[in-house]
């Protein structure tokens, strides 16, 4: 590898699995010093070993991302490892299904809480310390292509995902985001695998037929975890602080044609 990050500090919110686990081993790959978080602590010391085979400087830190002190906390304990972080990525979230018509309240704000305020409370406490030490920065949000008009079984999903293009940036911090589609996660349940099948939703089809998965070209589909982790790291050098403030869509499909 080019080393990319080497003499960097990273934490990876939700790095345990996903494209947040791609994201960890392609800035382990790239030199960085990483932190991961989730809520497993089984599986997140078990990646992080992982890792540490792999020559990586890893630490595990549990975090739910639906509690901001958390989320804040998962900044302040990289600090007390490293003493410092260069770089964020918040790549947690959650996929739970609900339409328009029938998601809860309940719902709606787990969504809000898990895949946009806990990450933005993380960003708080990582620019704070960018802020402090007067250094640059870089965080890259993981977003959705939903953000542009979703999917109907995703609509709190889409709610939250939606807030995340106006974050705005504080010198000398670089704020990015990846608007990727659907990825290839041990987590995703079989209620989520079945609702990406052809000819299946969650809701009933009406005039204009039943969802069916977008058509991507090969080289723009993001199916495979690996595909925006190197970007990410990219993200994480002070070359690109032009970009800041840039929401590349990580996919090709046509905005809103989902059903």
């Amino acid at each position: 590898m080019s080393g990319l990050l080497d003499g960097k500090v990273v934490l990876i919110n939700g790095g345990t699995q996903g494209v947040g686990a791609a994201s960890a081993r392609a800035a382990v790959r790239e030199g960085a010093q990483v932190v991961v978080t989730g809520r497993r602590v089984d599986a997140g010391k078990r990646f992080a070993a992982e890792l540490e085979e792999l020559g990586g400087d890893v630490r595990f830190v549990q975090t739910d991302m639906a509690d901001p002190q958390q989320a804040r906390r998962s900044v302040t304990r990289t600090v007390e490892e490293f003493g410092r972080i260069d770089g964020l990525c918040n790549a947690a979230g959650i996929t739970t299904r609900g339409t328009l018509l029938d998601t809860t309240p309940e719902l709606f704000d787990t969504h809000i809480a898990v895949n946009l305020r806990g990450p933005f409370f993380a960003m708080q406490a990582a620019a704070a310390d960018m802020v402090e030490r007067g250094t640059a920065g870089s965080i890259v949000n993981i977003i959705s292509i939903a953000e542009h008009g979703g999917q109907g079984y995703l609509a709190p999903y889409v709610a939250a995902k939606a807030g995340w293009p106006a974050s705005p940036a504080t010198p000398p911090t670089r704020i990015d985001g990846t608007a990727s589609a659907s990825t290839a996660s041990t987590s995703a349940g079989p209620k989520a695998k079945a609702n990406h099948k052809p000819n299946n939703s969650s809701i009933k089809p009406t005039t204009a037929g039943p969802l069916r998965p977008p058509r991507r070209c090969r080289w723009a589909n993001s199916a495979s975890p690996m595909r925006s982790p190197r970007w990410w790291c990219c993200c994480c050098r002070r070359v690109v602080g032009v970009v800041t403030g840039s929401v590349i869509d990580w996919d090709q499909i046509v905005i809103g044609g989902h059903d």
